[in-house]
């Protein structure tokens, strides 16, 4: 059949229309595969609604949706599904840890059950950890009664972190310095340079505090879960804000070493709102309580009515309350709690905390209950280690419970 000349254009058109309409599907199939997205707004073609290529495409980018909607669910669903523990082991009576154990001496029970440990590790890999600082004139007010006003508490609470980054801190570790008051005020992000982690802490011991607020559990909140940080710790600081990723993403080994008196004044969210944040996230916290030192040496000063809180200066209560908050997150998360009453103690208990962060078993279970009421699961686990040692002398350190979810599984 033969062909004049507008016709050979026409079919050529026809046939490129084609082949580029087929070249847009496998393109947008690819794509849909990788669990990527082509475009949701894209603009429409008016004469094109009756075409059944156009149909085909739109009906392609609807089986595209329905694939990146199911993947990252299902990826979530298996994620929160597994409770992670980590696990300190020690001899009650020496106080030495107990190194080289396996998988078949640990058992895992939660609400009494026991459960199947999916997951283990020894204690090898480098730490992820948090200096959580307490950084306010509270605490200076306090350092300066203890003091004799000679010295600020600021330093009382510097110096251990000092000490830490300089003595413990070994290389591949990530530290981030987090310093509050009013908020949280990330110093440094996560790094494995010493220098410059030295350099933030006597950035700290430099300056002022700019607040006398000290919102503790905000703050504690903030190093767990994340969130934006705002420099208002330093006076003077003109540093931007910044968002600041939590360690409750973290997957590695971490912890948290807290410095404060554990005095909070006002925080948006509570006592209760922290533990259940503390508990969910599995994170140990190591805690060096320094309200005790003002406490041992102003006791019989500290009753309502005998003056000192006219001064800003806390009473017994809220010292004692400050106390007993910083021993419960500290054991519920699966870590411990330092109350120092002399500097001279410090060295000891850096030595201390520095030996059980370094040799937690990371273990990983998911849970046989399928329960969703918002209750609080118990955990507990047990070191088996035949007729090497009494059981009675060995403690397991460990985080206590958690929070399960609330409400139907979407």
């Amino acid at each position: 059949m033969r062909m004049n000349f507008k016709s050979v254009i026409a079919l050529l058109v026809a046939v490129s229309i084609v082949l580029g309409s087929s070249g847009a599907m496998m393109k947008d199939q690819v794509l849909a595969q990788a669990g990527r997205k082509t475009g949701e707004k894209q603009k429409k073609n008016p004469n094109a609604s009756g075409d059944p290529e156009e149909q085909q495409k739109q009906k392609d980018k609807q089986e595209e949706k329905k694939v990146d909607k199911t993947l990252p669910t299902a990826s979530i669903a298996i994620d929160t599904n597994v409770v992670n523990v980590e696990a300190v082991v020690y001899n009650k009576k020496t106080g030495g840890v107990l190194q080289g154990l396996k998988k078949e001496n640990f058992e895992i029970y939660e609400d009494g059950v026991k459960q199947d440990i999916e997951n283990f590790s020894t204690p090898e890999a480098p730490v992820t950890m948090v200096l959580l600082l307490e950084y306010s004139k509270l605490v200076d007010l306090l350092g300066s009664a203890v003091g004799g006003f000679f010295e600020p508490g600021r330093v009382e609470i510097l110096r251990p972190a000092y000490e830490f980054v300089r003595t413990f801190v070994q290389p591949k570790d990530f530290i981030s310095i987090v310093a509050y008051d009013i908020r949280p005020t990330p110093i440094v992000d996560f790094t494995d340079d010493k220098s410059k982690l030295m350099g933030a802490v006597q950035l700290l011991i430099r300056n002022n505090p700019a607040f006398s607020e000290s919102n503790f559990f905000d703050s504690l909140k903030f190093v767990l879960r994340g969130g934006i940080g705002d420099s208002v710790v330093l006076e003077d600081s003109k540093q931007a804000k910044s968002e600041y990723a939590g360690l409750y993403e973290v997957n590695s080994r971490t912890a948290v070493l807290l410095v404060c008196s554990g005095i909070d004044t006002f925080s948006k969210i509570n006592f209760d709102d922290a533990r259940k944040i503390v508990e969910n996230s599995g994170v140990p916290i190591y805690a060096i309580g320094t309200g005790n030192m003002f406490l041992k040496r102003f006791d019989q000063n500290l009753d309502p009515g005998r003056g000192l809180e006219l001064y800003g200066i806390p009473d017994r209560m809220t010292l004692l309350q400050a106390q007993n908050t910083l021993k419960t997150f500290s054991e519920s998360s699966g870590g411990k709690y330092f109350p120092v009453t002399f500097p001279g103690e410090i060295p000891s208990v850096l030595q201390s905390i520095s030996a059980l962060v370094r040799n937690q078993y990371s273990l990983g279970y998911t849970p046989t209950s399928t329960r969703r009421e918002g209750k609080r699961r118990k955990i507990q686990v047990k070191v088996n280690l035949g007729d090497q040692i009494d059981p009675k002398l060995l403690v397991v350190q460990h985080r206590q419970s958690y929070i399960e979810p609330k409400g139907d599984k979407k």
